[in-house]
């Protein structure tokens, strides 16, 4: 095996991101034989003995994997949640990718549903997560109350709640009513903070009743039953990175 990066090894064993793994070697977590790594540096993995916050590394990485799941609402996205009463989202696995050290590529919270992307590669992870990606992710947003059409402007110039700056690329309300009000919203994100929306909506006195994501670049949601995965070809991993194309709210995307 060539020598490769410490980052990208780490990456590709599925651990984590390249971009946590930079945060672990930083923070003193890496060690390659018996030496504090650093970022960078080149490793033989069949040769050197590398451990991670003490704990011995595979010399094999994974084979390349990436799946798209339908999430259910009342699961969580992490596999290293002690308090996940109801499970995760990997006890939904089959068990040919059970086995496999997954990550996701950009969570949803507990109480969300719709598409995820879940990977091996270290690489791909990164690029759909790393800021400088404005990788598009599409949401059918569902509200308590009927929200107004003249607000909308509001949800796409933001709000600040607390420190943060929250705000959405797009939003169009679906099926309005003759006062141009209403309960469901289409909207678009690419940077996507933890509870975005849900938090934006609140914060305007609209609190979100169901939150799904349908969309991700290119890539579609429609065909893939709740709580099934499939493994993603070349060709629909392509998707995710293609540019968007543009298309009314009111596709069959939305349907349940």
């Amino acid at each position: 095996m060539e020598p490769v990066r410490i980052q990208k090894f780490i990456a590709d064993s599925g651990l984590c991101s390249r971009r946590a793994a930079e945060v672990l070697i930083a923070s003193g977590e890496v060690y390659v034989n018996g030496q504090r790594a650093e970022t960078g540096q080149k490793v033989d993995p069949a040769v050197d003995k590398i451990t991670v916050s003490g704990k011995p590394m595979r010399d094999k990485p994974q084979p390349k994997v990436t799946l798209a799941m339908h999430k259910p609402r009342g699961l969580v996205c992490s596999n290293s949640d002690p308090h996940a009463v109801d499970g995760t989202i990997f006890d939904m696995l089959p068990r040919e990718w059970a086995k496999l050290r997954l990550f996701c590529a950009g969570r949803l919270d507990k109480d969300s549903e719709g598409l995820l992307v879940l990977t091996t590669d270290g690489d791909l992870a990164n690029r759909l997560m790393h800021p400088s990606n404005t990788i598009v992710k599409r949401y059918h947003v569902t509200l308590e109350e009927p929200f107004p059409g003249s607000r909308i402007p509001l949800l796409l110039r933001g709000v600040k709640v607390e420190t943060e700056h929250l705000k959405v690329e797009r939003a169009q309300l679906l099926n309005p009513n003759r006062d141009k009000m209403s309960n469901s919203l289409d909207v678009h994100l690419h940077h996507g903070k933890k509870r975005e929306i849900r938090q934006l909506f609140l914060a305007l006195g609209y609190p979100v009743k169901r939150l799904r994501r349908y969309q991700i670049g290119e890539l579609r949601l429609k065909g893939i039953p709740l709580r099934g995965v499939k493994q993603l070809s070349t060709k629909e991993l392509s998707l995710l990175f293609a540019p968007p194309r543009t298309r009314g709210a009111h596709h069959k995307d939305h349907e349940d």
